[in-house]
């Protein structure tokens, strides 16, 4: 019996004791995944924001351009949200891009914004001039120039620009897609 006891003495004491304690263990698992959750959330931020980012600056700038410019010409004070215009509707273009290795299409309805209905009935007895111009340069356009944002802008702003240069005083506020398919 002396043997049992003292065997389980050296049993006991050969078991080493923890060094950390599991509280110590725990705090420090858990700063550990907090540190590695923040840091991801900091990286998708910043990784993944700075080009999203860069791409709506751009496009509020090009928005914001487009305003100054088409409510420029009306006097009204800045900040003061313009009365919308009235709307006339295009036909629908179906138009040839300029690709030259592959035959590209482009499906696109416009309406047009424009600031009274004078303007409207002007547009009306223009129509044959307006699809022209329109068909003209929607037709030099290729794909790469009209797939993007920035290109659709500027779309926008050239057929602004193209149909208040046939009109006998500038009417035409701003162009709007309501269809655009590119095949």
């Amino acid at each position: 019996m002396a043997d049992a006891t003292a065997a389980d003495k050296q049993a006991s004491v050969a078991i080493p004791a923890p060094v950390f304690s599991i509280k110590l263990i725990i705090i420090v698992l858990a700063v550990a995944i907090l540190f590695g959750v923040g840091g991801a959330v900091v990286a998708v931020k910043f990784l993944s924001g700075s080009d999203k980012g860069s791409e709506t600056s751009e496009e509020h700038k090009s928005e914001d351009t487009a305003k100054s410019e088409s409510h420029g010409g009306s006097g009204g004070k800045q900040g003061q949200v313009a009365a919308p215009g009235a709307m006339f509707d295009l036909d629908p273009f179906i138009v040839n891009l300029a690709d030259t290795p592959e035959v590209r299409y482009l499906k696109i309805t416009i309406k047009l914004e424009v600031d009274n209905e004078t303007v409207s009935t002007d547009l009306s007895a223009r129509v044959p001039q307006v699809r022209d111009a329109v068909l003209v340069l929607l037709s030099s356009k290729d794909v790469n120039a009209v797939r993007t944002t920035q290109g659709k802008f500027q779309l926008r702003d050239e057929i602004t620009q193209r149909i208040n240069g046939l009109l006998p005083k500038p009417g035409v506020r701003s162009a709007y897609f309501t269809d655009f398919v590119v095949q």
